[in-house]
């Protein structure tokens, strides 16, 4: 098939800059993912009459944990080769590398501290409502992904492959941010109808349960065709991003069972 009947990507990751300093597009989604997110997750919060100091808290939290976690992701779970020999540059996050897996990880165990300290709730009330606004955030990274010019697919000969030129590819490969992306958006939509139009709020764990088993069952998949992101997966039958989806589908099949089981159960109004 000739190349012209393929999307030809070129764009710029920077949208300009001030001084030394760059902004690119990457770090815009990735701070608007995080605000509508916010507001979205403030609304569903406020409907149920939280304090507003939980919230403002769990913002906090939330931010910290996903930087901090998706870092540290990185760092043990795709490049502890190279790290292990350069530990200085482990703190710097602005030159790139970030994994979603180690993020959910910092996530999770950030809303168990916020539940401990703040809530003094069952950590899953609090997971529950924080992973609906999280799909789209993730739906925003990707796109910043695409932005990049990164953690794209493998060679395809579909009419919507994507040849990554900045990156001197000559040939089209999946645009797997993009199936990703959408991946996220639908999960988000499914997650903002249950909790707005059922009573699955009401079944603590449900939503936990079924943002895991949409969100990483989709990474699983697509994984099969995304190119490897460190050399040593090439020998691999399942590459680690695959490795680490796999628990987390379990555990979301897990809560949905759970939840299907229990009573709803509704917690008292704050003022």
């Amino acid at each position: 098939m000739h190349l012209l009947n393929f999307i030809h990507w070129n764009a710029n990751p920077e949208i300009f800059n001030l001084g030394p300093l760059s902004v690119r597009w990457y770090g815009l989604l990735f701070a608007s993912g995080f605000l509508i997110g916010y507001y979205i997750g403030e609304r569903m919060l406020k409907s149920e009459n939280v304090p507003q100091k939980w919230i403002d808290s769990l913002f906090f939290y939330i931010i910290i944990a996903t930087i901090v976690g998706a870092r540290l992701g990185h760092v043990f779970f795709y490049g502890w080769d190279y790290y292990s020999q350069h530990p200085e540059e482990i703190i710097m996050v602005w030159h790139g590398g970030l994994a979603s897996h180690g993020g959910a990880i910092g996530i999770i165990l950030a809303l168990l501290i916020h539940a401990k300290v703040i809530t003094k709730r069952n950590v899953l009330w609090t997971i529950d409502r924080i992973v609906v606004p999280t799909a789209l955030v993730g739906a925003f990274i990707r796109t910043g992904n695409l932005m990049n010019s990164e953690i794209y697919g493998i060679e395809t000969s579909l009419p919507w492959g994507f040849i990554f030129e900045r990156n001197g590819e000559t040939v089209a490969k999946h645009p797997t941010q993009i199936y990703e992306a959408l991946a996220y958006f639908i999960s988000f939509g499914v997650l903002i109808f249950m909790y707005w139009r059922t009573r699955s709020k009401n079944k603590e764990g449900l939503l936990t349960g079924a943002f895991f088993v949409l969100i990483f069952s989709a990474r699983f998949f697509i994984e099969f065709i995304k190119e490897d992101q460190e050399t040593f997966e090439a020998g691999m039958a399942l590459n680690m991003g695959q490795w680490l989806s796999l628990p987390f589908v379990l555990v979301g099949i897990f809560l949905i069972v759970r939840a299907l089981k229990l009573p709803e159960k509704v917690y008292k109004k704050r003022k």
